[in-house]
């Protein structure tokens, strides 16, 4: 309820207080920024997925910015030699205005990032294109094109069939964001209680990393990083050590011996970088844009128990540096 309130009472702040809060979530509204903020992170050992912030576009032109500013993107990659990969929403390239469009856009992106060898990951948004995000990735890999994976969240019901199905479809080529979800779907179809969700997501990465796939192990939650530990020592997979799992495809580039951790930027800063002391390959999703407003006012709206993260930078802000 805490948590709750101080979301309420910062949708109703002024804008720039919201920028304030959000500076410490999103890189700023320029490349030039997100650029700044990956050097500086680089010495923390932290590689980085960049995202445009904007999804659910109103014409296919407002697709045509996302597919040329990722141009943009990837060729500043290139030119700071950044350990860096992609993250899209399908949405913002026109999937749910044109499917066949949003998919011909989609592909011409990754096929451009393949020429780099660069990774593109699609973010996985709301259950109205669960099945559509998931299908384009395996229609990618159909075509040769296997530098791509999605997310997967493990709130919803369905998330255990979709890695058996995926798993069938891509074998040891399978590669996953594995995190919670911060979408709250209805009860039918994903779980709502605390510790269903934390249950389901370990349940997630456990049967996704058993299956051979590669893991991106996305959560700031305590409980799911010490049993994403555990489960890694099970299986005899960690730093220094290549991966041993059998039905396992081989390492690729910018990629951790069959999992990383990854976070978001400005979040469990301490957790990050004891991992990566540690010497597990931590990431850390950088976004930025213009809809920076829109972006935090959306995740605020969507999960209120950011409102605790909130108070504590405001009146803690020593307590966890990004």
């Amino acid at each position: 309820m805490l948590s709750k309130l101080i979301v309420a009472m910062t949708l109703r702040m002024p804008k720039w207080f919201v920028r304030w809060v959000s500076r410490r979530y999103v890189a700023g509204s320029t490349l030039d920024d997100a650029v700044r903020v990956m050097k500086r992170l680089e010495a923390e050992d932290a590689c980085f997925t960049i995202d445009v912030l904007g999804e659910e576009i109103s014409t296919m032109d407002e697709a045509n910015y996302f597919l040329e500013e990722y141009v943009r993107v990837m060729n500043s990659i290139v030119e700071h030699d950044i350990d860096a990969n992609l993250s899209i929403k399908p949405t913002a390239f026109g999937l749910l205005i044109d499917e066949a469009k949003g998919f011909e856009n989609i592909e011409s992106l990754v096929r451009q990032a393949a020429e780099h060898d660069m990774f593109v990951r699609l973010d996985m948004e709301d259950h109205r294109v669960t099945t559509e995000t998931i299908q384009i990735v395996l229609k990618l890999h159909e075509k040769g094109l296997t530098n791509v994976g999605t997310v997967l969240q493990g709130r919803l019901h369905r998330t255990l069939d979709d890695i058996t199905n995926v798993e069938t479809g891509l074998g040891p080529m399978a590669d996953y964001r594995i995190c919670k979800g911060i979408y709250l779907e209805p009860e039918n179809i994903a779980y709502t209680s605390r510790g269903d969700i934390r249950k389901a997501t370990n349940d997630a990465i456990k049967e996704a990393l058993a299956k051979g796939a590669y893991v991106g192990i996305a959560s700031h939650d305590q409980p799911v990083v010490d049993f994403s530990l555990k489960t890694l020592n099970e299986l005899k997979m960690g730093p220094g050590h290549l991966d041993p799992r059998s039905n396992a495809g081989a390492e690729r580039k910018g990629k951790g011996p069959g999992y990383e951790f990854q976070m978001l930027l400005g979040v469990c800063g301490p957790l990050r970088r004891k991992l990566a002391k540690q010497g597990h390959r931590t990431r850390v999703y950088i976004p930025y844009g213009e809809m920076w407003y829109e972006y935090s006012i959306r995740r605020l709206q969507e999960n209120p128990t950011i409102g605790l993260q909130v108070a504590k930078a405001f009146l803690m802000p020593w307590s966890n540096r990004p």
